[in-house]
């Protein structure tokens, strides 16, 4: 593994920690940092942090045996010893602060400081894993990208993602996801974006954020520390992004589906004449303005993953690639190289039906857009949706909407699960035709259980099955249950 260009010594000064032990070099750089022990490596850092069920500080004995260069804790050695029954026998390098997690933040901010490479900020409601993956996917046509896994988008996995940024890395693009106010300006601190990108401004995390225009203050938090240099890209089409027209003294760029957005502004980048191929994505005309406002071009485009949203994404990136010197050839092979994400839009072919694994989150809008996808189908339609968490006073409106607006666009079955789902399951049914099938379950365990006992009573077979619903309601479970086909 290729090293950081990071020291002992400069972790120590970046975090302001008291080395207690210095058994190895500390000039020597690093070769990662972690929070996991079981994904130490030789001469790695790794950070001991105490969570609900698990003390990092326990594993201190064994990722030393594991070849670590440096263990950063918030207990002194003996301390740990006395709780835990090691021995600080074979220790090395040991760093004392008051908070590990935000020793984590200062190391990244540091190592950030010391990067030269572009570095392109993701934000917005929904869409943005998947517009990071069409970013990515675009510039490592032209550059060796690192960028966001999993879902790394908070405050312990941006750092964490900053801090696998390599010397041989030309650029990275890097997702940054939020639930108040405050934690953008934070992530931008590290990340200090030479991009900015916000894909929409929709109902999420209305708990703490309370309105649209509290999420927009909130995710515009972005530009905070971005390069007073650096570039924004913002989605033409949303009504309160259109309402930024200018950062730190430059206008924006928007991208969209037409040449005018929200608030009449032109967009740089746009798509026309999408042709969809149904569950297997969209052919479309992307227009693009060269950087400098001077010359237009157009060029077809294969976006691989289905629905128009996914078009938006690839203008997204587009838009993105043009400012770091794409040309519409590596644009185009880039965008038609682009592969879904597991939990999100992800199809799956099974010999018995197709599944739709959209289960890694939800909210109204998104909900909409995976039933509007459902309705490309050309089988039966079963869609199985699932609480949508941090909603706020208008929860219940907001699951009822979806019900509603799930059985007007065409499914056959609906399956409703969670106790915030009932109003979904409710309004569907005062809707629903006398064809369609609205069922309810209050928990997942009561699902899992008709689907071991009654599966073929309630998805017919070759259908396509759509499953979403917020994280913790934890649908994976289902969607391994029904690939059990």
């Amino acid at each position: 593994m290729s090293r950081m260009e990071l020291s002992i010594a400069e972790i120590a000064q970046a975090c302001k920690g008291k080395l207690c032990l210095g058994g190895v070099n500390i000039d020597r750089c690093v070769t990662s940092v972690v929070l996991d022990s079981r994904k130490v490596t030789m001469d790695g850092v790794f950070v001991a942090t105490v969570g609900e069920r698990v003390d990092g500080h326990k594993f201190i004995s064994e990722v030393f045996s594991k070849g670590v260069g440096l263990v950063i804790a918030s207990k002194m050695p003996e301390e740990v010893c006395a709780e835990h029954g090691l021995t600080t026998k074979d220790w090395k390098s040991y760093l004392v602060v008051e908070d590990p997690f935000a020793a984590l933040k200062e190391i990244a901010e540091y190592y950030r400081s010391k990067l030269t490479i572009p570095i392109v900020g993701i934000t917005g409601s929904v869409g943005k894993t998947s517009t990071k993956e069409f970013i990515a996917g675009v510039l490592s046509e032209k550059y060796k990208v690192l960028k966001t896994e999993g879902n790394f988008n908070n405050e312990v996995g941006v750092p964490l993602t900053l801090l696998r940024i390599r010397k041989e890395h030309e650029a990275a693009v890097v997702e940054m996801g939020i639930s108040e106010f405050g934690e953008m300006h934070r992530l931008s601190k590290m990340v200090r974006p030479n991009i900015c990108v916000i894909t929409n401004i929709g109902q999420c995390h209305l708990e703490n954020l309370k309105t649209r225009d509290g999420i927009l203050q909130a995710k515009t938090e972005i530009f905070d520390f971005m390069d007073p240099n650096g570039e924004v890209c913002l989605n033409g089409e949303d009504d309160k992004l259109c309402t930024i027209k200018e950062v730190q003294g430059k206008a924006v760029h928007y991208f969209g589906m037409e040449p005018v957005g929200a608030g009449e502004n032109p967009v740089e980048v746009y798509a026309s004449d999408v042709e969809s191929k149904g569950l297997w994505g969209s052919d479309a005309l992307l227009h693009m303005k060269s950087p400098d406002g001077v010359g237009e071009g157009s060029f077809k485009v294969q976006v691989p993953l289905p629905g128009r949203h996914m078009v938006l994404n690839a203008a997204a990136a587009a838009c993105v690639a043009r400012l770091l010197g794409l040309n519409k050839e590596q644009i185009t092979v880039g965008i038609s190289k682009v592969a879904a994400v597991s939990g999100r839009t992800n199809l799956i072919r099974l010999p018995e039906y197709t599944l739709i694994d959209d289960c890694y989150n939800a909210s109204p809008a998104s909900m909409k857009a995976a039933l509007d996808l459902l309705g490309m189908a050309d089988t039966a339609k079963v869609a199985i949706l699932g609480d949508m968490f941090e909603l706020g006073a208008n929860s219940d409106a907001m699951h009822a909407e979806v019900g509603a607006y799930a059985v007007t666009s065409g499914v056959d079955t609906l399956v409703c699960v969670g106790e915030n789902s009932r109003h979904m399951y409710e309004a569907a049914k005062n809707q629903a035709e006398e064809q369609q099938k609205v069922l309810y379950f209050a928990t997942r365990q009561e699902l899992l259980t008709e689907l071991t006992e009654k599966k073929w009573e309630l998805i017919p077979q070759d259908a396509t099955i759509l499953l979403k619903a917020s994280h913790g309601m934890q649908f994976t479970e289902v969607l391994e249950k029904l690939k059990e086909c």
